[in-house]
């Protein structure tokens, strides 16, 4: 064993071994830590292909970036399992950590390190557009199947993964709103050399700001506070329109970010209007920067509602599988048989299922006794003669799923990275959801193996 030595002492000479012999150490101390034995239980060629079979890359021009396919997948890997980690720090780890390095398959020399960090999120964007969560699923559980102690037993819940948003009102999207159309029409006034409308947008900051300093804000003052905000955004609208009439701009001409905000800010106010007049609405706006998110909600105590992607969730021998996400609320009673079919072409077979006290409807208790599924589901009816057995099975299910599943929800909402999803895209955020999830998935899974059990035989 290396002795440990004092930099603080007065050394004239640092005896290196050759960069072979050193590197060959890294790379067995490597193997060693889970970093290591993570990259070999990934499947990397089957993610890769199923990369490649979306169109990654397709016909695309240019030279080739630092970063392989393989490299940027497992950035995105490590974007998880390094939770808590800007993505200005994630690289200065990258520039310093060689571990790091072998899992990403890049070398970065020691005097060139990576400065722009704005990389990760390049990467993110890119493989946002060609990510298969069916393939790599798929690819990923024919690696640890062999591993798996019980793979004919699965748990079936639903949970939301909340968005890194603050808590919408009909006040604050109002506000949003107006600040927003107000700076562009003086933008555009200025620029056209045409004098900017007046309006009371002064006076209303004011008040709004003085409604959201007061405590208690009664039901009156919400109210007032709407209507006004809602005829300033209806006449910045109609003035903004007729800037775009003068200038000749159709609103398709416009740029794509400039386009989304715009169409949002329409949707917020026809909305707000509707409301307001007692109407009901659906598809309801709660965010100008995430238009595509909807309140979801859940009945707890501490939140009623969240604002996030709702993310059916089927898990086989401790291992969480996305079986269905979604921004819009669903009912997750109607996804039962779906996640059965699921865990079959996992892993062939499936004879007892948990879930909660939402699940066993008629529809789906009649097809889990035909398929001989044993749930832990209530009774309905009369006692049979095996009913003690029956009922530990369904002691042993239910409380299984209560502190396995529900507990892995909260490790990967802690642990890593999605107690608050900072992406900014739709796609961003699924595949942020998919690697944290899946991230969790390897820890999880390599901390059951002895360290010193080879991997391959995984394969």
């Amino acid at each position: 064993m290396a002795k440990i030595i004092n930099l603080g002492h007065n050394l004239t000479e640092f005896n290196f071994v050759s960069p072979k012999e050193r590197l060959d150490q890294y790379q067995e101390a490597y193997d060693r830590h889970e970093l290591g034995r993570i990259d070999k239980l990934i499947p990397w060629s089957q993610i890769t292909e199923s990369f490649r079979k979306q169109g990654y890359r397709k016909g695309r021009k240019g030279p080739q970036g630092l970063f392989s396919l393989k490299g940027k997948i497992a950035l995105m890997f490590l974007k998880s399992y390094l939770n808590g980690l800007s993505d200005q720090a994630l690289i200065d780890r990258l520039n310093r950590d060689v571990f790091l390095q072998f899992f990403c398959d890049v070398f970065i020399p020691i005097d060139q390190g990576l400065t722009n960090f704005k990389i990760v999120s390049a990467i993110r964007c890119e493989l946002s557009e060609y990510l298969d969560i069916d393939a790599i699923q798929e690819a990923l559980v024919k690696k640890m199947r062999p591993q798996m102690e019980h793979p004919h037993v699965a748990h079936i819940d639903a949970t939301v993964y909340e968005s890194g948003i603050r808590y919408p009102t009909d006040v604050k999207l109002l506000w949003e709103s107006c600040a927003w159309i107000a700076k562009q029409t003086k933008k555009i006034s200025r620029a056209i050399r045409v004098p900017h409308q007046r309006s009371k947008i002064k006076d209303i900051k004011r008040a709004y700001l003085k409604y959201q300093k007061s405590r208690r804000k009664t039901y009156k003052q919400t109210m007032r506070m709407r209507k006004r905000l809602l005829a300033l955004l209806n006449k910045l609208l109609h003035f903004h329109m007729e800037l775009m009439d003068r200038m000749g701009v159709k609103t398709r001409d416009f740029p794509k970010a400039y386009l989304e905000r715009y169409q949002a800010i329409m949707g917020v106010f026809c909305q707000q209007e509707h409301l307001i007049n007692g109407k009901k609405i659906a598809d309801r706006i709660v965010s100008l920067d995430k238009p595509y998110l909807r309140p979801i909600v859940r009945g707890k105590e501490i939140k009623r509602v969240e604002f996030g992607a709702k993310v059916h969730m089927v898990q086989i021998d401790g291992i969480n599988f996305i079986e269905h996400i979604s921004f819009d609320a669903f009912n997750e009673t109607t996804r039962l048989i779906s996640a059965v079919h699921l865990v079959r072409k996992s892993t062939g077979k499936i004879t007892h299922l948990g879930a909660d006290n939402i699940y066993p409807t008629n529809k789906n208790r009649k097809y889990c006794s035909e398929n001989k599924i044993t749930t832990c589901f209530t009774r309905k009816g009369r006692a049979g003669k095996d009913e003690k057995q029956r009922q530990q099975m369904q002691s042993i299910l239910a409380k299984d799923r209560a502190t396995r599943m529900e507990g892995s929800f909260g490790v990967e909402k802690n642990h890593y990275g999605l107690n608050r999803i900072r992406a900014r895209t739709r796609n961003n955020e699924i595949l942020w959801i998919f690697f944290g999830v899946h991230a969790a998935n390897l820890i999880r899974f390599i901390r059951r193996i002895p360290q010193q059990e080879d991997l391959h035989k995984t394969g």
